[in-house]
């Protein structure tokens, strides 16, 4: 028998890493990986570990994108007309289906921005600055809307 056998006999039937919430927490604030390991992998732009910023910003981003549809169905009612043609579109189909289209494109947008944050744009700028700018443009929009709103009421 060879030794990699006798290693494989002696290893636990079941699988030990499962996962649940446990998981999720762990990863999140006992995560290793910060830095890079080797200067051979300065090309490997993916890490374990995110700043607490990212999820700031992508949870921010979120629920202003859900308040940016709340309020533009609002606004709509009260005789605004969307100004982005493809979402106008989507409220063509229907209201459900613009707000399932706006949280699922946000949603999507965030994902991609936050796993390649640490990556160049261009060789020039980080990418998770993309998400402080939509950020703030979502502030923007959001404080845009209200005040429109209070002036049709």
């Amino acid at each position: 028998m060879e030794l990699s056998e006798v290693i494989a006999e002696r290893r636990a039937p079941s699988e030990r890493r499962l996962f649940s919430w446990r998981t999720v927490l762990f990863g999140f604030t006992r995560s290793r990986r910060h830095n890079l390991r080797r200067d051979a992998d300065s090309d490997v732009i993916f890490m374990d570990w995110h700043h607490p910023w990212l999820f700031f910003l992508s949870v921010g981003i979120m629920l202003l994108s859900c308040a940016d549809a709340f309020l533009t169905l609002l606004l709509i009612e009260r005789g605004m007309i969307e100004a982005n043609p493809f979402m106008a579109a989507m409220l063509g189909q229907g209201a459900a289906t613009f707000a399932v289209s706006k949280v699922f494109m946000t949603g999507t947008s965030i994902l991609i921005l936050v796993f390649l944050a640490k990556s160049q744009f261009m060789n020039r700028v980080r990418t998770g600055l993309f998400l402080t700018i939509f950020f703030s443009f979502y502030c923007c929009l959001v404080c845009y809307e209200i005040v429109n709103l209070l002036a049709v009421l």
